[in-house]
């Protein structure tokens, strides 16, 4: 409720919804009562009774129109509360905390995100609905009831903290339940995206079956934690229905007896007896529906603890005017005694570092795997911050500038390069969507694409990416240089531009890597010793301890 705004109105509408439908409830079983007794004791005609008909008429009505805004209510709340849910996440892992933490699984996230956030629909769109029900109907009923019987109110009384008891038992049984089905499922789609990302590294050292029949295994896991879980749900489904049958048999047995004493009229008898099953009707439909939300509840523990998690910070933020962003074109970038340790490793990767980079300078960075190299161009991109030190910018800390207001002067050139499905002129623009088809065109040739485009059957608009027209890494790295062509950006950082390329392709992308540098300030990480020797300057890093990580990871 804290964390979802959209989830608020939808409380208060439902709760409104849930009064009128406790009033309507009330008046059918009070009207169906009057209508019963006249028809039976004083013999009243048809027209006798036309008032009390059309009245109960209304009620049925307007239970119906009740019901219907209702589930219309919660349909709407859910989608509101699901969207604010997925763009607060998205902002989080793309922004707020670029990247994944340590010991978190892209499929494990990929899960919670898409199947676990449609799970709450359940919850917001049947659950707290249920549960509004659950509250003020019971309430009406026994405040209309103990004036006419107050045996019954009593037996109401006893029998519906004992429903409530038997709920709370298997509802604690079912959240643990749900929850080892829901680790099961985050291992399954974890492990699955794991197979798929390495088919063809599998395939090549002929893995693929022992990998089958861990997918098996897991899937089995899976299955028979579904199939628990399921047990639970139908045998709470049979306690609460037994609950509520002795409950109303009890009911009905005093009235019978009071009956029969003339201790009770058949007017009020009715009444309480019709009223029995609105009492205990909303309370079954709790139980039911909080099994069908337990998926979700689990979900969501999960994506909370992901947007719980500290991301980066704009320490001017509490400025009342954010200061503006210095350009790299005019302004040096330094790097002032910078270490930097990864949460849960032991040991810094970058240890008291001194950098600066001269406005417009190319800087080659090059050394030994771990030395670093990665995490000096994320800590320059603000996909990361120091653990000690400052990297500033024209002198300003780049901790005070806004995310968005730096990251619009950087480009980045990553060394494993996604390219989307969609037309190449669009996979160009990803880094300017409002660009025009010129501006997109002349990117495309200073990347050394021109070759590529006439070679396509429908130029800029032939479409690439997954399930279309494939290109080689050489032609989708040049797609990356031409994003950062047409960002504009002051600062463009590449992570290995050239690897896994063939010395001519490497040749290529290196020339149209020192186009890309005039009038810019850019940092190359690369092994290459041909393509560092381009560069204005060369600094080395030197490990401070071993560690191997990419840009990728801390990125991706």
């Amino acid at each position: 409720m804290r964390e979802t705004r959209a989830a608020r109105p939808h409380l208060l509408a439902a709760g409104l919804l849930g009064v009128g439908s406790a009033v309507c409830a009330v008046a059918q079983a009070a009207l169906l009562a009057r209508i019963i007794t006249r028809a039976a004791l004083g013999h009243a005609r048809l027209t006798e009774l036309g008032g009390l008909l059309v009245a109960l008429a209304a009620v049925f009505l307007a239970r119906a129109l009740l019901a219907g805004a209702f589930e219309l209510s919660g349909r709407i709340g859910a989608a509101r509360v699901l969207a604010e849910l997925r763009v607060r996440l998205a902002q989080h892992l793309l922004i707020t905390r670029p990247g994944r933490a340590p010991g978190e699984r892209s499929g494990e996230l990929a899960a919670a995100a898409v199947q676990g956030v449609d799970s709450l629909e359940s919850y917001f769109a049947g659950y707290l609905p249920s549960l509004t029900l659950a509250v003020t109907v019971p309430l009406a009923v026994l405040i209309w009831v103990t004036p006419l019987d107050w045996v019954a109110a009593l037996i109401f009384l006893i029998t519906i903290p004992v429903l409530v008891v038997f709920m709370i038992l298997i509802g604690i049984g079912a959240e643990s339940r749900t929850r080892r089905r829901w680790q099961a499922l985050s291992l399954l789609s974890s492990h699955f995206l794991d197979v798929v990302r390495g088919m063809e590294t599998l395939r090549a050292h002929r893995r693929e079956l022992a990998q089958s029949q861990m997918l098996t295994e897991v899937g089995e896991r899976y299955r028979s934690e579904t199939m628990g879980t399921l047990r639970l749900a139908f045998l709470s489904a049979l306690v609460l229905e037994l609950c509520a049958m002795i409950g109303t048999g009890l009911v009905a047995a005093t009235i019978g007896v009071q009956l029969t004493g003339g201790h009770l009229g058949l007017r009020a008898g009715l009444t309480v007896l019709l009223l029995a099953p609105e009492l205990y009707s909303p309370l079954r439909q709790v139980g039911q529906q909080f099994h069908a939300s337990a998926d979700g509840l689990a979900a969501a523990g999960r994506l909370l603890e992901v947007l719980d998690q500290p991301g980066l910070t704009c320490a001017g933020a509490s400025s009342a005017q954010p200061p503006q962003p210095p350009d790299p074109r005019t302004a040096p970038l330094h790097f002032a005694a910078v270490s930097f340790a990864y949460p849960g490793r032991a040991g810094d990767v970058i240890s008291e570092l001194e950098l600066t980079v001269a406005p417009g300078e190319f800087v080659a960075i090059t050394g030994a795997s771990g030395a670093g190299k990665s995490t000096l161009a994320a800590l320059a991109l603000r996909l990361a911050d120091p653990t000690a030190g400052t990297v500033s910018c024209g002198g300003l800390d780049l901790r005070r500038i806004p995310l968005e207001d730096w990251r619009a002067r950087t480009a980045w050139v990553p060394q494993r390069v996604k390219l989307f499905h969609g037309t190449l002129a669009q996979n160009i623009a990803l880094a300017n969507p409002a660009a025009a088809q010129a501006q997109v065109l002349r990117a495309a040739r200073a990347a050394g694409l021109g070759e590529l485009l006439r070679e396509l059957p429908a130029g800029l608009d032939t479409v690439i990416g997954d399930g279309a027209r494939r290109l080689s890494a050489g032609q989708a790295q040049r797609v990356a240089l031409a994003r950062a062509f047409l960002s504009d950006a002051s600062l463009v950082v590449l992570d290995e531009p050239t690897a896994n390329l063939d010395s001519d392709t490497a040749a290529a992308v290196g020339e149209a890597i020192c186009a890309l540098a005039r009038g810019r300030t850019l940092l190359l990480i690369t092994h290459e010793l041909r393509l560092a020797a381009r560069a204005d300057r060369v600094v080395e890093l030197h490990a401070a301890r071993p560690l191997r990580a990419t840009l990728d990871e801390v990125a991706a």
